[in-house]
């Protein structure tokens, strides 16, 4: 391990590193706590996560998985760093093409039963490995954000495939591909990480802002059509956060067609409560009652009973701030600054196009993810299933935060060279 640490930028590295266990850490105490409370209760005995763990993971709960997984993702960090980075982005479009081909393999399921292929809450998002008792679930998905960003960043590694408005024509391809391979699944969480990474790499390779500005006036021009032609459920997750006023509940209840607009049918408040805006309100109110220093760990009503589903994974946010409050926040949302700092600082000292705009896509992804996730979490962003990166439980999440900050580490580390004035 020592020897993957030497080499340029290495305090920058270790304290990437170090911020990096210690989520990953984190992540590991708090799916421990969901399924071991430190209270006596009721949660082990309904039919929702409790039971889910002790039926799926009987010799100990998910925090032993996930520490499988974290054993995994140190493999995988140590991989990513076993070659020259500059030698995958030689192999990167075809990388980029083995992704695409396992998402196209979920979307056969919908013609052709596959028998390695789940259908879970109608959605096809995982390729299961193994017997039927003994398994692991890759989720392509996943795998497809580094892949894309790999790609992208070598594409984008020659001033001729960004300058001009119809050069942005390659990277925009390259981005709605697996977009709508993806969204087809559908999984609209990583869908909307896509683009932010794309425009964030574009603006830091050079492409002119008034194209990318050209190109946010087109979304914005088209997004009428397609709110249109959204599924119902998927129009409810994003009216669900303008919802939370009061005043737009009314307005939705006295004009039928605004209530049509908003959720594809008759609005009702009584349905938001229930259904609709049921995990928001119950994860506002796990963040809320932890107030400034949390109940403590494996304490407090929402690890007790089991008031929010998917808390290990998606509402995973939560869950640390019920147990630590906003203190413990802080301390979460500083290692992930921690993180993107060290990112953005292996960006700067690198004067290898592909090197730099790598080390940014990776650093935008992480950015995104944690982003949208907090946000669906306190309300201010719809709910979509995006994971927390190196905290909510899931092997392949975890497997690819390891290997893009195994990517940052061998980046750093790595001698750029220039055989001309520096690209940007």
């Amino acid at each position: 391990m020592y020897k993957l640490l030497k080499g340029r930028l290495m305090a920058v590295r270790l304290t990437l590193l170090v911020a990096t266990l210690t989520l990953v850490v984190i992540g590991i105490a708090a799916i421990y706590s969901v399924g071991c409370s430190a209270q006596a209760g009721p949660a082990g005995q309904t039919g929702d996560l409790g039971n889910f763990i002790r039926r799926s993971f009987s010799e100990g709960g998910l925090w032993k998985k996930q520490l499988i997984f974290a054993g995994i993702g140190v493999v995988g960090f140590i991989a990513a760093n076993l070659v020259n980075y500059r030698r995958l982005g030689a192999v990167s479009s075809w990388i980029y093409a083995f992704t695409l081909l396992l998402l196209g393999v979920l979307l056969l399921d919908m013609a052709v039963d596959i028998p390695f292929v789940p259908v879970i809450n109608s959605a096809r998002r995982w390729i299961r490995i193994g017997t039927t008792t003994t398994f692991l679930q890759l989720q392509p998905s996943e795998f497809c954000k580094l892949a894309y960003i790999l790609a992208l960043a070598w594409y984008l590694r020659y001033r001729s495939n960004y300058r001009n408005f119809s050069a942005l024509i390659g990277p925009f391809a390259l981005t709605l591909l697996p977009m709508v391979l993806i969204l087809l699944e559908p999984d609209l969480g990583t869908v909307l990480l896509m683009m932010p990474i794309l425009f964030t790499m574009l603006f830091v390779a050079g492409a002119k802002v008034k194209h990318l500005l050209i190109i946010v006036l087109m979304a914005l021009l088209v997004s009428p059509l397609l709110w249109r032609e959204m599924r119902p459920y998927q129009r409810i997750r994003i009216s669900s956060v303008l919802l939370q006023s009061s005043w737009l509940q009314e307005k939705a209840e006295q004009y039928p067609a605004l209530g049509k607009i908003l959720v594809g049918k008759k609005f009702s408040a009584t349905q938001l409560e229930n259904e609709w805006g049921y995990h928001l309100t119950r994860s506002k109110f796990a963040v809320a009652s932890g107030g400034m220093k949390g109940y403590g760990f494996r304490q407090g009503p929402f690890i007790k009973y089991d008031f929010l589903v998917h808390r290990h994974n998606d509402f995973i946010f939560a869950i640390i701030a019920h147990q630590w409050g906003f203190l413990g926040c802080l301390g979460l949302l500083g290692l992930y600054v921690i993180i993107i700092s060290c990112g953005l600082e292996i960006a700067q000292h690198n004067t290898d196009p592909f090197g730099k705009l790598l080390a940014v896509g990776i650093v935008a992804m992480f950015a995104v993810e944690v982003i949208v996730n907090i946000g669906m979490t306190v309300g201010l962003m719809p709910i979509t299933g995006l994971t927390l990166p190196l905290v909510s439980y899931g092997g392949s999440s975890l497997l690819v935060g390891m290997i893009s900050v195994g990517l940052l580490n061998n980046i750093g580390r790595c001698r750029p060279f220039t055989v001309a004035h520096k690209p940007f």
